[in-house]
């Protein structure tokens, strides 16, 4: 890029990936110039951006639902906990028994899909440990306490809750009725808070119990069976305007049966709407993909009216019939296909279907006649087999469509943003005219700094974006940044990207299986990210029409690809041997043929490397990311070559190039993702993103002639002598972004500006003839780059100011490190 004034002031403190990518500092002018010009073009017409531009995708993954944003206390409280969930699961984890008490699951139980429950001896307790720390409660507050109890003598509960320092609340005492099952209630106000409580219930005598709840009373919006207020608020905070749900990697893993005899009570299905709704108690239990339990107290209907009250769209995500997320199967099953079908046919009748429909009835008698407005539809998600999904995406396409043509049926691209599943599911969805293509990726800081433009180039006349999942793998402030950067081109290109949202959205801390995530919380407390003020920032100033502007770029100097060479496994084991690099003219930089010692070598990753047999090889198969490396971070246009084997594990080898330290290189994973493909992939402080990929797997105890040949920043990968691709890696990090949008209803112009870099950008701003009142509202988003908030510290919060030197011409320097938006009142 270039621009007509030259000077950049980095300064010693330079945002790590700007230097990653080369880019070097021109030199500095006098002071009365200029670093950025920006343009507006007021009387030109961008693109329509819909009020459903921005949303939030809801998984449970990190314990976001149970022990989350579900706001029941109690662990297990149906005792269907099992080791199909996880292996250190028992129907009793969670609980301790005073006494005697055992799990039965015979015909006595509560209901055919509430299978389990439990059998208290008289004058025997059992205590819940509800999660992570325990069962929290704050002073003065209300709790609801509710069990299913069956007695054949009656008798007395006595329901009591407590920490170490004793009583939380007066005990309670509950009669239970001599015969069937029944369902009893009874409350607590807390006496005093407590973080790590225990609920006991204790019996006079015999007596089975089921479904033992404590709610807190003071929920969001609804009780009982109430979301967690501090979570739901923090959703409704952003104003999206869709929510997708319930996954993800939920919906299209595990079994495609029902829960029911006929299918053996399948434990490890996809997610499945018919087994989420109807009374809690009656609600199929799951085994969660990520490795837990899923209750479905927090099922379809409490996410759609969990849409409703935050004021958006509702997109649930159904099965397909083929799995992924490492499964990648397609289910073959002619009656199984039309069943999941018309239970997607049923759903919708369930969303917008009149009380005197089937489904609809079942809404209002779940207390809501009205009808949820379901507009759009997501089939499958993240497939990796694009022909065998595309084939069940078009049969529900034509159902869906033959009954309710007004609803959108989204389609999808696979788990990646580039690559031949990628290429292969996109030309499927446009040779079948899809409507709207969900995509996913997750990507380093640089990858979003050099890719705002990805959806300048797309077809305006094919499919619509849906961008249903992404992030720049870290919750400090540069990667804040870089998200908001893309952000940017996202607004650009309104016309085809029609929805986004940023993934996961919530984490439990102390449950955490992914990094990362938008808003993280533990028992007493949430707190945001600074990804998530990025994504507030944004969704509350959509504006409705983006404004044509320009901006003059960052320039730059790309200096060659340089680092030394490495060696790495994952997950696998692997040896090496007849290391060679030479320079451009041949001559030898490094030669090990591992016929001595490995000495050259530096041990930077996990794993156990030894000499044996004269090749240095990694034995431990559980490692990821063992990197060795040797040779001189300034080497630059060179030759690799390795002879690599796998012995043994789940993938293949990777062999490094251009490494300057832990977290910044490239490697070459060959047999990668469970020795399904290769790819390069490039890290920069630590943060990986996806250069080039193919299909294709290793073959254990074959020697592989691996060279890899470096000039400039183009790279030229050969596997035994053939070509395997190249790439040329010159895209620059572009650290100055910008988009204007007009706010139709105020007539607001909303310059929003993103400063990646650690100086100060003074710019040249021109309205181009537009006539705007003196003052600005200005909020800002400034901070150092490796900032993150915790719930000790808000590092990253919006600043609010105003600005009074705006005219049709004038100066604004944007901090460094920032994202700024700046909303101007014409006149």
């Amino acid at each position: 890029m270039s621009r007509s004034t030259t000077r950049l002031r980095l300064g010693l403190g330079a945002s790590a990936f700007l230097l990653a990518a080369g880019l070097v500092p021109a030199p500095a002018q006098a002071a009365d110039t200029t670093d950025y010009a920006l343009t507006v073009s007021p009387a030109a017409k961008g693109a329509k951006i819909d009020d459903t531009m921005y949303g939030v995708f809801f998984e449970d993954i990190n314990r976001a639902a149970d022990g989350g944003l579900y706001a029941e206390l109690v662990q297990n409280r149906s005792f269907e906990y099992s080791a199909v969930d996880n292996r250190s699961y028992t129907p009793l984890t969670s609980w301790t028994v005073d006494g005697s008490a055992q799990v039965l699951n015979d015909a006595g139980r509560l209901n055919d899909r509430n299978r389990s429950y439990l059998s208290l001896g008289a004058g025997s307790s059992v205590t819940n440990a509800g999660y992570n720390t325990g069962v929290r409660v704050e002073q003065g507050k209300r709790y609801d306490f509710s069990v299913w109890a069956r007695a054949e003598s009656g008798g007395t509960l006595t329901v009591s809750l407590q920490d170490a320092a004793g009583a939380l609340a007066t005990a309670r005492r509950v009669a239970v009725r001599a015969g069937g099952w029944a369902q009893y209630r009874t409350a607590f106000t807390a006496t005093r808070a407590g973080g790590d409580g225990r609920l006991t219930v204790a019996s006079s005598g015999a007596v089975a119990l089921d479904m033992v709840s404590l709610f807190p009373r003071d929920t969001y919006k609804h009780e009982p069976n109430g979301l967690r207020k501090d979570l739901a608020e923090k959703i409704a905070a952003l104003k999206p305007g869709f929510v997708r749900f319930p996954g993800g990697c939920l919906v299209n893993t595990g079994s495609m049966q029902d829960y029911s005899e006929a299918s053996g009570w399948q434990r490890a299905r996809s997610y499945q709407w018919k087994d989420t709704v109807g009374p809690v108690e009656q609600r199929a239990t799951n085994a969660d993909f990520w490795g837990y339990n899923q209750s479905y107290g927090l099922g379809y209907y409490e996410y759609f009216r969990l849409a409703e009250d935050v004021g958006a769209m509702p997109l649930p995500v159904v099965p397909a019939l083929v799995t992924g997320c490492g499964q990648n199967q397609a289910v073959v099953d002619e009656a199984l296909l039309e069943r999941h079908v018309q239970d997607t046919l049923d759903l919708i009748e369930f969303a917008n279907g009149p009380v005197t429909s089937t489904w609809g009835r079942k809404r209002a008698l779940m207390g809501h006649p009205r009808p949820f407005h379901l507009t759009h539809i997501e089939v499958g998600n993240e497939e990796n087999l694009p022909a065998e999904f595309l084939a069940r995406f078009t049969r529900f396409r034509a159902a869906v469509e033959a009954k309710y043509p007004d609803v959108t049926v989204i389609s999808n691209s696979g788990p990646d943003d580039s690559g031949p599943t990628f290429d292969t599911a996109w030309q499927l969805n446009r040779d079948a005219k899809v409507d709207m293509v969900d995509e996913h990726y997750y990507n380093s800081p640089q990858w979003f700094l050099q890719n705002n433009d990805r959806y300048d180039a797309y077809d305006r006349g094919g499919p619509k974006v849906f961008l249903g999942e992404y992030a720049s793998q870290g919750n400090a402030f540069k990667n804040g940044l870089a998200e908001a950067a893309y952000m940017t081109g996202l607004e650009r290109n309104a016309d085809v990207v029609k929805l986004a949202s940023y993934a996961p959205l919530f984490a439990n801390e102390d449950y955490v299986q992914w990094r990362p995530d938008l808003v993280w919380f533990n028992n007493h407390a949430s707190w945001n990210s600074a990804n998530y003020e990025v994504q507030k920032l944004f969704m509350t100033n959509v504006g409705d029409r983006v404004v044509p502007s320009t901006a003059t770029g960052t320039p730059s100097l790309q200096a060659p690809i340089a680092g030394a060479v490495g060696l790495s496994t994952w997950a696998t084991s692997a040896a090496y041997d007849d290391v060679r690099v030479t320079d451009a003219e041949g001559a030898t930089l490094l030669s090990d043929d591992f016929s001595g010692d490995a000495s050259r070598w530096t041990h930077t990753g996990g794993g156990t490397w030894s000499v044996q047999d004269g090749r240095y090889t990694q034995t431990d198969t559980a490692a990821e990311n063992t990197m060795v490396s040797a040779g001189d971070v300034a080497w630059h246009d060179y030759d690799l070559h390795v002879k690599a084997t796998k012995k043994s594990g789940k993938e293949g080898f990777l062999v490094a190039f251009g490494v300057k330290d832990t977290g910044n290189y490239y490697w070459w994973n060959i047999g990668g993702w469970n020795n399904t493909q290769s790819a390069v992939e490039q890290a920069v402080d630590g943060a990986k993103s996806t250069l080039i990929s193919r299909a294709g797997s290793v073959e254990t105890g074959r020697s592989y002639d691996v060279d890899v040949k470096v000039r400039g920043r183009q790279v030229s990968l050969y596997l035994d002598g053939r070509e395997w691709g190249s790439f040329t890696d010159d895209r620059p990090a572009e650290p100055f972004r910008q988009v204007v949008t007009r706010d139709e209803k105020t007539g607001d112009l909303i310059v929003k500006v993103v400063n990646a870099q650690s100086a100060a950008a003074r710019t040249a701003i021109d309205l181009g003839g537009a006539k705007p009142a003196s003052r600005a509202r200005v909020t800002t988003l400034a901070a150092a780059p490796d900032a993150v908030n915790s719930e000790a510290a808000t590092t990253v919060a919006p600043v609010t100011s105003t600005f009074a030197g705006v005219a049709g011409k004038f100066t604004y320097t944007f901090p460094a490190n920032s994202i700024t938006f700046l909303r101007i009142r014409q006149k």
